[in-house]
């Protein structure tokens, strides 16, 4: 005989998502403004609501999708968030996720149509609910991810400069690396390939432009290495 579960609590289950991005400077976080009560108005992270036919990772790449376009990106389930009365409208769970991508390839229109905007994760403002929580977490398991896996790729263009990857892992890590140290550890780790091409956007001499290689990057996972900085 089934079980009868009529009896039970029934609340509600949300899925929030953490959305960076990097544009060759700083590290982005993807916000929007709330279309309704309660916190009509007011900053907040993208998210929606489970359905009844989906799993948790199915509603989160609902969601990516709606507000950026992008389907394919590397996404990650956080952590849940539970608090009695972290929703002062219902009952409701909330399943954070956090996904890293490129700034530049997302649908700015869907942007624009959400009230949307990317800011600094330094100058973020205060988010509704519990959100500046889901925030810092997800700070955290990035920097931590970033030294055990090459996530940090994500967010860059499939061609980039050693600088922007200089960039990208100190605006990750919030803090000033040594260019020379930084170059000759990349290097050593061999999970780049330096190409024959160049950017001349910031220069007339231009700077080499560099691929990630995840075949070698397998390899040297499989050996158990970090990317210690």
């Amino acid at each position: 005989m089934i079980n009868n579960y009529s009896s039970e609590d029934k609340v509600l289950l949300a899925v929030d998502c953490i959305i960076f991005g990097f544009d060759e400077e700083d590290l982005k976080i993807l916000l929007i403004r709330r279309g309704f009560e309660p916190e009509k108005g007011k900053w907040s992270l993208v998210g929606g609501f489970l359905k009844s036919e989906e799993t948790l990772d199915d509603a989160a790449r609902r969601v990516l999708e709606r507000y950026t376009g992008l389907s394919d990106v590397y996404m990650e389930q956080l952590a849940a968030f539970s608090e009695v009365d972290r929703d002062p409208a219902d009952r409701t769970i909330s399943m954070a996720y956090y996904a890293l991508i490129n700034i530049k390839e997302h649908n700015e229109k869907l942007i624009k149509q959400f009230s949307a905007n990317w800011f600094s994760v330094s100058q973020a403002p205060s988010l509704i609910f519990d959100h500046d929580k889901m925030v810092h977490f997800a700070i955290r398991r990035l920097r931590t991810r970033a030294t055990t896996r090459p996530i940090g790729f994500e967010l860059l263009p499939e061609k980039f400069t050693m600088r922007q990857l200089q960039k990208l892992y100190e605006a990750i890590w919030d803090t000033t690396l040594d260019k020379r140290n930084f170059i000759n550890k990349i290097r050593s780790l061999d999970i780049v390939v330096k190409l024959d091409e160049k950017d001349k956007k910031s220069s007339r001499k231009g700077s080499f432009l560099y691929q990630f290689d995840p075949s070698k990057y397998d390899k040297k996972a499989a050996e158990g290495f970090m990317l210690k900085l």
